[in-house]
């Protein structure tokens, strides 16, 4: 095997498993007696996890604050916060939730000790100040399965409107000591939070198994959580599992293993353009995953074609539609034909919306276009024009 170096950023130490949330109160103890919780504002806390959560903090004499965060976290939303906390003596956060939850309680944790605004350091719109901490420990429990907010050092920040943004707070010093993945806590997950999850965490093991930064490690781990994602995702949500709490658990290894590749080897186009439509209109990321991730396929395999015929990266998607599809294909255009019509055909299976549905036509795609070429363009397997941008939002519309 021919191995080129390549490295590995820090990761929380994990605990994967049924019930493993029941351990949460001596996880939180080890950090010490004061505890914020960050939360959603509906799912978790009206569950009697929460209930069972809080009495035995009770039992052990740990005392709790309580945080919701409702819908994407903004910069006004981390500020409040911090600023509501920042003289309190918190020992540790504990975030409780989908990826907005986790990603408000990674920022939290990261400025309570530092006390400045998280403009400083968002990347693109401040002074991108450097993080030098210290953070609050952070112990993270996903509630959803897509984002893999709980194994990166990501914490995405939105604001909406047309002068909007949607840009990261990022650092190892903001990497959870612990992730906390319970499958049980995904129970409660509507069918539209199942479909836009399962396919962030799709594109995102797709995009990070061709990025131009990955490594045989983590194509190891993109390659597992394509095939939970394909086993799972849609016996989940169509409700057609021999075992429901199989998929949910199949799902949120997948997701998992999505959040560990993009930390370490960045994604591509599709999360490129995630950043301005989540930015400029109300679409939920998930959506803008699962409803681009075949036509920015399509882009780039063409656009590969054409002008690095001979890179690794039309390979890899040729094994990932193997993957996916569960097949052996005779040749690699056979191959790119059918991961293009599989990652169509569970769009449209997961009922994912397009562009109009959010306010998005034609007339909006420069401004969208133009906005586009943030970090995750950065690691995209080639470099796509404009045009090919366009196009992609086109075939959505």
């Amino acid at each position: 095997m021919d191995l080129s170096s390549f490295s590995i950023a820090r990761l929380p130490r994990i605990e994967f498993g049924a019930k493993v949330f029941d351990r949460m109160p001596d996880i939180v103890a080890q950090y010490g007696k004061r505890v914020l919780l960050v939360t959603g504002s509906r799912s978790f806390p009206s569950t009697s996890r929460w209930q069972e959560l809080v009495a035995a903090f009770a039992a052990r004499d740990i005392s709790w604050s309580h945080v919701t965060v409702d819908g994407e976290p903004s910069p006004e939303l981390i500020d409040g916060v911090v600023a509501e906390y920042a003289g309190n003596p918190i020992d540790v956060v504990l975030g409780v939730g989908g990826g907005s939850a986790l990603d408000a309680a990674k920022a939290i944790a990261g400025l309570l000790r530092v006390q400045r605004s998280v403009m400083d350091y968002l990347e693109g719109v401040g002074p991108e100040l450097t993080y030098t901490g210290p953070a609050v420990p952070l112990i993270a429990a996903p509630t959803t399965a897509g984002t893999g907010s709980e194994a990166t050092k990501n914490s995405v920040l939105s604001r909406q409107g047309p002068d909007g943004f949607k840009k990261s707070f990022r650092d190892d010093k903001l990497v959870a000591e612990y992730a906390v993945v319970d499958p049980d806590l995904l129970a409660t997950c509507p069918p539209n939070v199942v479909a836009a999850n399962g396919m962030d965490a799709l594109t995102q093991l797709l995009e990070s198994f061709v990025s131009l930064r990955a490594n045989p490690l983590t194509d190891a781990l993109a390659a597992s959580g394509m095939q939970a994602v394909r086993d799972c995702l849609l016996p989940w949500y169509e409700n057609t599992a021999e075992d429901i709490s199989a998929a949910r658990s199949g799902m949120a290894y997948g997701s998992l293993l999505s959040g560990i590749t993009l930390a370490q080897c960045g994604l591509g186009s599709v999360h490129g353009l995630a950043s301005p439509l989540g930015a400029f209109y109300p679409m939920p990321h998930g959506v803008v995953c699962g409803t681009l991730v075949a036509s920015c396929t399509r882009a780039n395999i063409e656009a590969l074609q054409r002008r690095d015929p001979n890179g690794p990266a039309l390979d890899k998607y040729a094994r990932a539609a193997e993957i996916l599809c569960d097949q052996k294909f005779d040749n690699r255009e056979y191959a790119w034909q059918a991961l293009i019509d599989l990652l169509s055909e569970w769009t449209e299976r997961l009922n994912l919306p397009g562009l109009r549905a959010y306010g998005i036509d034609g007339d909006a795609l420069e401004h969208i276009v133009a906005h586009s070429r943030g970090s995750s363009m950065k690691t995209n397997p080639i470099v796509l024009s404009d045009e090919e941008i366009r196009n992609c939002l086109r075939e959505r519309l």
